[in-house]
């Protein structure tokens, strides 16, 4: 898997996490600054592997 930074038109930020085959897994909400992205994108490389999965679909 790999992130995917990328510019908006409007001159925003913005990110997609990409899995081995080419799709999307996830897209990031906008930010104004690079950094603020890249920062998102620090923390959640350094959390995600304890992320836990709350599965509101069971009964």
């Amino acid at each position: 898997m790999k992130f995917v930074l990328k510019k908006t038109s409007s001159g925003q930020f913005r990110f997609n996490l990409v899995a081995s085959n080419g799709q999307v897994v996830a897209t990031s909400e906008s930010y104004t600054r690079k950094g603020s992205a890249l920062d998102t994108i620090t923390s959640i490389q350094q959390r995600a592997g304890s992320a836990t999965v709350d599965d509101t679909t069971a009964e």
